[in-house]
């Protein structure tokens, strides 16, 4: 008896001292540090979560992040379907600032399809070389001119079966044309939407395709062009590759992948970019909405 009462006495003791391992739990306030982002409850997504649940969810995040960006909208300055494919094709493995920077020069000398299509190359060359690859761009930008004079008389075409048989054209450039210069739905799956949807479990895909038909499927056609800016201007401004700013992010209690990155709120705050942070955005000559929001507009090419 005086040995089992021992034996009890010492595992009693060996399960107070055992070290508790701490649960991240998303905060109810985590819009805190997020200036006008409206406060969410806790809702932790479960493992095993339903097809419908996962819609639910998935729609909720779009609402609150309209909330917190109503002003989001195309991050390159366009005013033409002209202008939008050119500096779509010239965003590749660069930002929309530094193409913002350079197309200035680029659509002063070279206006119409017609102009950049039979444009000396070497010159173009030197105006693209701050986007980087400034040589396969020249090509692909005066290719894509060509295909649009020859293909469909100098003028951009409003279908995905047209756009994607232009050179340098994906899916990708396609939807950002359609939806943004002709308000026809899109999704653009970029890398900001690819990582996003992915930690937020709304699929498992890595082929952007794929993830453009799962996700299309929990929304409805309508919402598509917006939600596709919602989410990309979220992971260029809270939601970072390296170190997403989980602490200041308006729906962390939404996320499966809360905790990933910084989660103490003043921490958070200072890993915002953008015009939360306080820093200009991508554009030079953003909509005024965007202004009136207290967004600032980018610094042209060689300034600071």
């Amino acid at each position: 008896m005086k040995k089992a009462a021992a034996k009890r006495a010492v595992k009693k003791a060996a399960v107070q001292k055992a070290p508790v391992k701490k649960t991240v739990v998303a905060p109810k306030k985590a819009t805190a540090a997020v200036k006008g982002a409206p406060a969410a409850k806790t809702v932790a997504p479960a493992k095993g979560e339903s097809h419908t649940a996962l819609v639910r969810r998935a729609r909720r995040i779009n609402r609150e992040l309209a909330e917190v960006y109503p002003y989001a909208h195309p991050e390159l300055d366009f005013e033409n379907p002209f202008q939008l494919i050119v500096a779509t094709v010239l965003s590749a493995q660069t930002t929309d600032l530094r193409v913002n920077q350079t197309t200035p020069a680029l659509f002063a000398k070279y206006p119409t399809p017609e102009d950049l299509a039979a444009a000396n190359p070497e010159e173009v060359e030197e105006i693209l070389r701050p986007t980087g690859f400034f040589r396969a761009k020249t090509k692909s930008v005066t290719g894509l001119s060509k295909g649009i004079v020859e293909q469909f008389g100098g003028e951009v075409p409003g279908r995905l079966e047209d756009l994607v048989k232009l050179p340098g054209v994906g899916r990708k450039t396609a939807f950002v044309v359609l939806g943004n210069a002709f308000g026809r739905p899109g999704i653009t799956v970029d890398t900001h939407f690819q990582r996003l949807v992915r930690r937020w479990q709304w699929t498992a895909e890595s082929d952007p395709d794929k993830i453009e038909a799962a996700v299309g499927a929990l929304f409805p056609k309508s919402d598509w062009t917006d939600l596709s800016h919602h989410v990309i201007w979220h992971g260029r401004r809270i939601c970072h590759a390296r170190k997403p700013a989980c602490g200041a992010c308006p729906i962390a209690p939404l996320c499966p992948a809360y905790g990933e990155g910084e989660t103490d709120p003043e921490k958070a705050k200072k890993l915002l970019k953008y015009e939360k942070g306080g820093f200009p955005g991508q554009r030079l000559n953003p909509p005024q909405s965007y202004l009136d929001a207290g967004g600032k507009p980018a610094p042209p090419l060689g300034a600071g």
